[in-house]
């Protein structure tokens, strides 16, 4: 069982879940973190116990670190919902990515799931959960 810990989320932020020892998932994460010019997305390794305390709350399970996942308030988003949304949060070009909404959401997750179940074979894993660089610390809500 994780050890209690107090979140505190700052209000109207949204908090994204990552698997921290998957490669592309930091790259997701680097990737928001150069884009999100207004702060709104906070982030936790899966393998947190801070992670593992915002799961339980939703009640959320997450088999084998499979999915990322958005926490906004009281919703939370899974699968192929989280790019989707997260490009239409960030604005811009990566308002487009939104698009691929059109697509029934089964459909979506079959192949959000192929690639999950494929993206160590892919892009690897590290050894351990990656650290972010000192300005982005206080996007994170594991970082001590």
């Amino acid at each position: 069982m994780p050890r209690k810990i107090p979140i505190l989320i700052p209000r109207g932020k949204k908090v994204i879940l990552f698997d921290g020892v998957c490669n592309i998932c930091d790259g997701f994460v680097q990737f928001i973190l150069k884009r999100d010019k207004k702060g709104l997305f906070y982030f936790a390794s899966l393998q947190s116990d801070i992670a593992q305390q915002l799961l339980a709350k939703h009640q959320v399970q997450v088999k084998a670190l499979s999915t990322v996942v958005l926490i906004d308030g009281d919703k939370v988003y899974t699968h192929s919902d989280v790019p989707l949304i997260v490009g239409k949060e960030l604005g811009g070009i990566c308002k487009f990515f939104y698009v691929f909404s059109i697509f029934p959401k089964k459909i979506r997750n079959v192949m959000y799931d192929w690639f999950s179940a494929n993206r160590y074979r892919f892009f690897g894993k590290k050894e351990v959960c990656m650290l972010p660089k000192r300005e982005w610390h206080s996007r994170f809500l594991d970082v001590i």
